[in-house]
């Protein structure tokens, strides 16, 4: 299979916040690594064996449990301890694995910003591809500059699905994905951007890219508890995000 490349990113802090909900909380952070770029159709096409005619472009079209299957297939490729386990459509992350995942979401803006504090880390021309460029599909990885921490295509391009629930209380099992795609508007193309859909969803501007990094927890890791969905599903409490052990 085509090398995943990643980057190691340092420990730090980040708040993040919730436009629906109203709401912001800050996350502290571990070190753990990113992929360098979102996984490619060619990559997927190698471990899942349903790639895509683009071998360099992201993998798009791809719902969150076939992300989540294809980082267990990529643990187990290189020999490392799978991050997933299933019952039926059922997803249990064990955090203490050394193997790919996805990213949480606290991990993903934290590794997108690389340090700043505006909505976009460059000028947006420059650094993804969105509805200003005029193109009608995801285009091949690293065709714009990187942010600080050499990570292409973390705006734009595709958005990125990640680990978190968007919201336990409401929305029934949908995922959180970030960072807009190719057909966005500009100004809605952001690290701040949150957005989501069923774990089953299939979306043309929807792909992924891979985390790994093992914690001393269970259950909850890098600002995500699993306790914590469990109570705001189980109260339907929409005002208030929580707190993992680790936030």
């Amino acid at each position: 299979m085509d090398d995943i490349e990643m980057a190691r990113i340092a420990g730090g802090s980040v708040e993040l916040h919730d436009a629906r909900r109203k709401v912001r909380w800050s996350v502290d952070l571990e070190p753990f690594e990113i992929g360098v770029f979102p996984v490619t159709q060619e990559q997927v096409g190698e471990l899942l064996g349903d790639g895509g005619m683009h071998p360099r472009r992201p993998a798009a079209d791809v719902s969150w449990l076939q992300a989540i299957r294809f980082c267990n297939a990529a643990s187990e490729w290189e020999g490392l301890d799978p991050a997933y386990t299933f019952d039926g459509e059922d997803v249990t992350w064990h955090v203490d694995a050394d193997g790919y995942r996805l990213p949480t979401e606290a991990e993903w803006e934290f590794a997108c910003r690389a340090g700043s504090k505006t909505p976009q880390y460059g000028p947006i021309a420059e650094v993804a591809w969105t509805s200003l460029d005029g193109v009608t599909a995801p285009q091949n990885v690293g065709g714009k500059l990187p942010n600080l921490n050499g990570l292409f295509d973390t705006l734009g391009n595709v958005s990125e699905w990640c680990w978190d629930l968007l919201d336990a209380a409401r929305d029934d099992g949908h995922r959180v994905f970030r960072g807009g795609g190719f057909a966005d508007d500009a100004r809605n193309v952001r690290a701040s951007t949150r957005r989501g859909g069923a774990p089953r969803s299939q979306h043309p501007d929807v792909g992924f890219r891979l985390a790994r990094g093992g914690f001393d927890t269970e259950g909850a890791a890098q600002g995500w508890s699993a306790a914590v969905d469990e109570e705001r599903a189980s109260f339907g409490d929409a005002a208030s995000p929580g707190r993992s052990p680790r936030s």
